[in-house]
């Protein structure tokens, strides 16, 4: 093994390709089993969950595979949101916990993360071991301490009924017309479930996976369909998850689309008022925008950057003692309610406070007036790193030193794709356009 199997949030590749193959996913199962099975005792166990990817099959099963040989038994989920695998593997007292999803990606990508038996992601070091212990002969099992394997047929209604449980005691969405689009991924069933029972009047869309269609024009990523439905439908509120429903983006009934950093704007103002915001202080990533900072030093609020990655921003949480974080892409993250982001539950309390203030969505979802943000792409070739050429870092210099004192430039490469970032801020659009234009042009170059 040449390459780092971890990377942002756990490993994840294209199905059927190197990390993501069958055998790997064995490797995989095999090692975490070994790490967390530290006595001879037949008690432990993992719970596995999945979306809706076709690859998910063959992950799951590879997976058991890798377990069951180490004496681990296992707890299949069927396709269950993310935040359900860590709620569950802490409710079913589970040693660990195995999500199959590759998130907001395409069909043909996976991944597989991994929860500890708090119900968190792991840690570096559990992460840096089992990768250790994939890289060289993992001692199987004997015989009669082989572990079993199962599948739990009320996983979804546990995570249903949880879920309820996390808003104020009494709360109903009767008379609210929402329409949820669930990405054709793992919460096609509970969360339209959920909602329902709530009283809501539930317009389901994306709720039709076929192995293939997960995001497919549709979900957090693709919000347009979402905010079509609901001009057509004079819906109050739309609401779309990505494929394994760890974020969520809000529409709201004009039709405009209201991403994390607003999403968070409103849980922190809010929470804070009610005295429920611990330490006046909202952790976020270091794409979040300018106006967010801005409007939480307005309110006396503290905003603390991290790397990109839910999971950087629960780490800086814990170890703040902090309660409320999240991304822009949509990851929510409440440690009162959940260990990561999660889409539903975050959904569920933006419904709570139009039912409390009675205000609609447009006047809730927009706190603030973000900076001119601009953010592209550049997928680069294996093994071509365009960040260590003489030119393009020419360029980035030249582009810190037209921005400053006026705007923000980010550069990085994405922990889970090919992909090389540029992202920038500045209120004048103009000059925002060329700076972020003329550095792809130099990494274009290179590339």
């Amino acid at each position: 093994m040449s390459a780092k199997l971890f990377g942002t949030d756990g490993v994840r590749g294209t199905a059927n390709s190197y990390p993501m193959t069958a055998d790997m996913a064995l490797k995989l199962g095999a090692a975490a089993g070994r790490h967390f099975r530290r006595d001879g005792s037949n008690g432990h166990r993992v719970v596995i969950g999945k979306d809706t990817r076709l690859s998910g099959y063959m992950i799951e099963t590879a997976l058991t595979a890798g377990l069951t040989s180490t004496g681990m038994n296992v707890l299949l989920l069927g396709p269950v949101p993310t935040p359900a695998v860590g709620f569950l593997t802490r409710s079913m007292r589970a040693d660990l916990g195995i999500m199959i999803s590759a998130s907001h990606n395409a069909h043909q990508d996976n991944g597989i993360k991994f929860f500890g038996p708090d119900g968190f992601k792991l840690s570096d070091d559990d992460e840096a071991e089992i990768e250790r212990i994939v890289g060289g002969p993992i001692t199987p099992a004997q015989p009669a301490n082989i572990g079993r394997a199962k599948r739990i047929e009320d996983a979804g209604g546990r995570y249903v009924e949880y879920a309820k449980t996390t808003l104020p005691r009494g709360t109903l969405l009767s008379g609210m017309k929402v329409v949820l689009d669930c990405a054709n991924g793992a919460a096609y069933k509970v969360a339209p479930q959920v909602l329902w029972e709530l009283g809501a009047e539930v317009i389901p869309v994306g709720v039709a996976p076929n192995g293939t269609n997960i995001n497919l024009d549709c979900g957090s990523t693709y919000p347009r369909h979402c905010a079509a439905k609901v001009l057509e439908t004079g819906a109050d509120l739309g609401i779309t998850l990505d494929g394994d429903a760890d974020r969520v983006i809000i529409i709201d009934e004009r039709g405009q689309i209201a991403d994390g950093d607003q999403i968070m704007a409103l849980f922190a103002q809010r929470w804070a008022q009610a005295d429920r915001l611990q330490g006046g202080v909202l952790v976020a990533t270091v794409m979040s925008n300018l106006g967010l900072e801005r409007f939480l030093q307005g309110h006396g609020l503290r905003l603390e950057r991290t790397a990109v990655g839910d999971r950087h921003v629960v780490e800086r949480m814990r170890q703040g003692g902090w309660n409320l974080g999240g991304e822009q892409s949509g990851h929510i993250v409440m440690t009162d309610f959940a260990t990561t982001g999660d889409g539903l539950i975050a959904a569920l309390h933006f419904l709570a406070m139009m039912m409390e203030t009675q205000k609609p969505a447009s006047l809730l979802a927009r706190s603030f007036e973000p900076v001119p943000q601009m953010l592209r792409n550049l997928r680069t070739a294996p093994g071509v790193d365009i960040l260590s050429s003489d030119h393009v870092k020419a360029a980035i210099d030249a582009a810190k030193a037209r921005l400053d004192g006026c705007g923000r430039l980010l550069i990085r490469k994405s922990g889970t794709e090919p992909l090389v970032r540029v992202m920038a801020e500045c209120e004048d659009e103009g000059l925002l356009a060329e700076v972020v234009n003329g550095i792809i042009a130099e990494m274009e170059n290179v590339a």
